[in-house]
């Protein structure tokens, strides 16, 4: 049996570091100051890690559609998923 490992490049370096940064740039925000639940235009209670997490979802699924339903260069989905998540974080 073969034990084969992930090739892993500078960008999925860079993308998980990014991800990582994030969870514990929110951790330190939460314990220093703790977040209520709000209701914005997404239509449930949300607090700030809810937002993050409906955020990088919908990010996801942004630029999995755009990968798959056009042949548009990434860029421009990646600024339509950045704008998602600066809307959901902000006013979700």
């Amino acid at each position: 049996m073969t034990l084969e490992w992930m090739a892993w490049t500078l960008p999925t370096a860079l993308f998980f570091i990014g991800i990582a940064l994030i969870l514990v740039s929110m951790t330190i925000w939460q314990v220093l100051s703790p977040s209520i639940e709000r209701k914005g235009f997404l239509p449930i209670s949300t607090t700030r890690g809810d937002r993050l997490f409906i955020g990088l979802l919908g990010s996801a699924y942004i630029h999995l559609a755009w990968i798959g339903l056009t042949d548009m260069t990434l860029w421009i989905g990646f600024v339509i998923a950045l704008v998602w998540m600066a809307a959901a974080m902000r006013w979700g």
